[in-house]
């Protein structure tokens, strides 16, 4: 069996078309979707990209999800969001229909999946327990104990923030599949995973940036050109994030 984790697109359907081109070759039996798949410059055409493809697709919730939602029904979102998120959820909100608003109320927060080979593998966005939960490459093991008590699957796959790792607690291998649309790494491309019961494999797929830049900008995306700037062009390396986020997780 070879599943396909896709995680973070982020509206950002240049990338996501990119991906999808791959596994036409790769021909995987399941597609994870895991969760932020619209909190970015073109999320009515990436949903609408998404729900065409076959059955062999799952979804799992994000927090932009979660808050897109939470947008679309008028109420408060979290205090801790600037000023500026709260403008691009909002407007991000405002592209779609109820019938979107309802798909991304349903979704769930975790799903378990069997693996010949690998056993029960855990989806989750960002922890089993929260999908706004940070921990990367360097958080502590006495962090990470407390984060995956009482996990029960030897695998548990993760996204969040947008920077593929893999960590070892005990008999758990935590792997984070990276970002398909807002990616910290040393290199640009749209970064998933590959799952198959021989294991593993961080991928990356290249595409146009230059053509995906012009096809965001023109997308009427208010902040379609920071985005471009940001998450195509300029975009921070694992280290940078990572430094970073360890910063935010701790303040929490």
């Amino acid at each position: 069996m070879k599943i396909a984790a896709l995680y973070d697109i982020h509206g950002n359907l240049p990338a996501l078309n990119a991906v999808l081109l791959d596994l036409e070759e790769i021909k995987p039996d399941l597609i994870i979707i895991g969760g932020d798949i619209i909190s970015g410059p073109m999320p009515k055409q990436t949903l609408k990209r998404i729900l065409s493809l076959s059955d062999k697709i799952r979804f799992i919730r994000g927090n932009g999800d979660r808050e897109v939602v939470t947008a679309f029904d008028r109420k408060p979102l979290p205090s801790t969001m600037s000023e500026k998120g709260r403008q691009t959820t909002q407007w991000v909100a405002d592209q779609l229909t109820r019938s979107h608003r309802d798909f991304l109320s349903e979704l769930p927060e975790t799903l378990t999946i069997k693996v010949d080979g690998l056993g029960d593998i855990l989806f989750c966005h960002a922890t089993p327990r929260s999908d706004g939960e940070i921990f990367t490459p360097i958080t502590t093991e006495e962090r990470l104990t407390n984060i995956f008590a009482d996990i029960q699957q030897n695998f548990v796959i993760c996204g969040h923030t947008h920077i593929q790792f893999e960590r070892q607690l005990g008999n758990i291998r935590i792997l984070n599949a990276g970002s398909v649309g807002m990616p910290f790494a040393e290199e640009p491309g749209a970064y998933w995973l590959l799952i198959c019961s021989k294991g593993y494999e961080f991928r990356r797929t290249t595409y146009d940036i230059k053509s995906a830049a012009k096809e965001i900008i023109e997308s009427k995306d208010p902040q379609g050109n920071e985005f471009v700037e940001n998450n195509l062009l300029n975009i921070p390396t694992a280290k940078e994030a990572t430094e970073l986020l360890e910063r935010m997780a701790m303040k929490k």
